[in-house]
């Protein structure tokens, strides 16, 4: 299988300009140019690659709920990137005295998508620290959610991999009502113990709930939109505006598509062994 034709890799300071700046140019004229560069092959990439610690730049996609946090978050720990998920900088900024508090809380308890704009304004700051800190290489989380996103990142960047992660969406509906998390530490945990027969061809799932340790138990709340009916609305708004962007990546022979079989004890080593990673001697450093 012929491998894709390779662009330079882009520093994370220059990836931050170059977002930014052409977010700007295509705010300014809607009919720039962003499709993939004319040297650059269709071709498939080979997912069975050796990706080099710190040098390697992919994009997790998945439903609301799926996990995207969960395994980005363990393969930046076993392969030593930073793991930037989009969803944790809102929800910073939320949190924060910001002047977009206000604004960017309104939309997320309502489960709508927040704006190119603001995605990509906070986006490029989060890049900007990190290079700063000597970052090198990313693991994206909730970026890009839109057809327009993708053409921006592929405008100043060559992604990798792209790593789309699905479960039913019964599965994803009670892992998102059972979501908890510490207001202390961050950390995310589930109450929930999914037990789904399986039928019509499907396999059944089973998922063990993630409890959290005593020092974390009494700290825990719900997020504000981890209801059921802004759960739905969040599934209705990815297979409307996200899931696009599946196809787009699947054309460029990016996709990697892993159905999970079940929580992270099943889904773990059969997610390394996808990649092509050897997890018998790590597996135990991203635990």
């Amino acid at each position: 299988m012929a491998a894709l034709s390779r662009i330079p890799k882009t520093s994370i300071k220059s990836l931050s300009s170059c977002i930014s700046r052409s977010f700007s140019i295509t705010t300014l004229n809607s009919e720039i140019d962003l499709k993939v560069p004319s040297f650059l092959s269709h071709n498939s990439l080979p997912l069975r690659q050796e990706p080099k610690e710190g040098n390697i730049q992919w994009v997790f996609l998945g439903c609301p709920g799926v996990g995207k946090g969960t395994y980005a978050s363990r393969l930046s720990n076993f392969l030593g990137v930073p793991h930037i998920a989009t969803g944790d900088l809102v929800r910073e900024e939320v949190n924060s005295s910001g002047p977009l508090a206000s604004q960017l809380k309104e939309t997320v308890n309502q489960g709508k998508l927040v704006s190119d704009e603001i995605i990509i304004s906070l986006l490029s700051k989060r890049l900007q620290a990190g290079e700063a800190k000597g970052e090198s290489g990313f693991i994206l989380d909730g970026f890009p959610r839109t057809i327009r996103q993708a053409e921006i990142l592929e405008g100043v960047t060559d992604i990798d991999l792209v790593v789309n992660l699905k479960l039913r969406e019964e599965a994803l509906l009670a892992k998102c009502l059972g979501r908890r998390i510490c207001v202390e530490c961050g950390r995310n945990y589930n109450i929930a113990c999914i037990d789904i027969k399986g039928e019509n061809g499907n396999p059944g799932i089973y998922m063990d709930p993630l409890p959290a340790p005593p020092q974390c138990a009494p700290k825990l709340i719900q997020r504000a939109d981890d209801t059921e009916e802004v759960v739905k609305e969040r599934l209705r708004i990815y297979y409307e505006k996200s899931q696009p962007v599946e196809e787009f990546y699947r054309s460029r022979g990016k996709l990697l598509e892993f159905d999970l079989p079940g929580g992270i004890p099943e889904s773990w080593p059969k997610l390394l062994e996808a990649l092509n990673l050897d997890h018998e001697d790590k597996c135990s450093a991203a635990a």
